[in-house]
């Protein structure tokens, strides 16, 4: 005779049958694969949404890239354009420093994080607003930077752009290489240099990647290009100054009394004799400006802050020549009947 039969029913803390476990695992990966999917579709989507895509890159740190990129962005919105600006700087973003916007919150609506808003109109997303603690340093793997770079690009709601200016930290590693294979139809590379022979190096190894990556090179920029002083004193004379390596510089005073003499403090030309030599563009030259750095302390870039400056103005001849390359590129392209 048989004993009576006992129903036992799973308490707290009791393992799970595995039926169970492979039924949250499986709908943890459907729920992750159409998270993908979704995220794929936007980003094919900002083909349409993004006018020009823009990558701006430098060989090593220390060249100002975030100062041109920032800089590029403003002077492109001072058009009436309108403009966004993606810091992929994941371990060091500073672009908000740069713009003011270091405390802004970013909003969060259908699964998607909506950008904050710059000077000049400009849509910025950036490491930086979502970082807890700016002091603390971000290290990441590989695998989860690439992570963080697809949402970057596929989560953010841009809408319609004229422009989006991509920043990159120094270097040819993870964060372009993974933006170059998800981004759709990127138009080209800009590539940031100072005249120094190092940089220089650095920058060729720059448009070597972006031969690997088959994405064009738009043109290159040199930073640091000089340091102009001025001065006033009597009409018609000669004024001497003593430049960087002790020998005088000379500089003849106009009718009204006033001078000016650009000193070369890290050589001059090194930019275009690069992009000469790989059959690049050259954008143009940035000068050696002090408040660019007073402007990226307060948040006021010198765009912003004195518009018809010679920054200001150099940056409209580097966006001149850059819209004109751009406009190359949609003359090359085929024409779809």
């Amino acid at each position: 005779m048989s004993g009576p039969v006992s129903h036992h029913n799973p308490g707290e803390g009791e393992e799970k049958a595995p039926s169970e476990d492979a039924s949250a695992d499986q709908k943890a990966q459907m729920e992750q694969a159409y998270a993908q999917m979704r995220r794929k579709l936007r980003m094919t989507r900002l083909a349409e949404d993004i006018g020009h895509k823009i990558m701006v890159l430098s060989g090593k740190g220390g060249v100002g890239k975030s100062t041109v990129a920032t800089g590029l962005a403003l002077s492109l919105a001072k058009q009436g354009k309108k403009v966004g600006v993606l810091d992929i700087d994941i371990t060091g973003p500073n672009i908000p420093k740069m713009l003011g916007i270091e405390e802004t919150e970013l909003h969060v609506e259908d699964n998607q994080i909506h950008p904050a808003d710059g000077p000049n109109g400009l849509k910025v997303m950036s490491m930086a607003f979502l970082l807890e603690d700016p002091d603390k340093p971000v290290i990441w793997r590989g695998p989860i930077k690439l992570g963080a770079i697809q949402q970057f690009i596929g989560d953010v709601a841009w809408g319609k752009l004229d422009a989006l200016i991509i920043d990159f930290p120094p270097g040819t590693s993870d964060e372009p290489l993974t933006v170059a294979q998800s981004l759709p139809n990127i138009d080209g590379m800009v590539i940031v240099t100072t005249p120094q022979d190092v940089a220089l190096l650095d920058s060729r190894k720059s448009i070597n990647f972006s031969k690997t990556v088959k994405i064009p090179v738009l043109g290159v920029v040199e930073n640091m290009s000089g340091y102009t002083l001025r001065g006033s004193a009597e009409p018609n004379s000669t004024v001497s100054v003593v430049g960087p390596q002790g020998l005088p510089v000379e500089a003849i005073v106009n009718d009204e009394g006033d001078w000016s003499v650009t000193l070369n403090l890290f050589k001059q030309g090194g930019g275009e004799e690069a992009a000469t030599e790989f059959e690049v563009p050259f954008l143009g030259s940035l000068p050696f400006d002090p408040g660019v750095v007073r402007g990226g302390d307060d948040g006021v870039h010198r765009i912003v802050a004195e518009p018809e400056g010679d920054t200001a103005q150099a940056f409209d001849v580097i966006v001149e020549n850059l819209l004109a390359e751009l406009a190359k590129g949609e003359d090359d392209a085929p024409e779809i009947l």
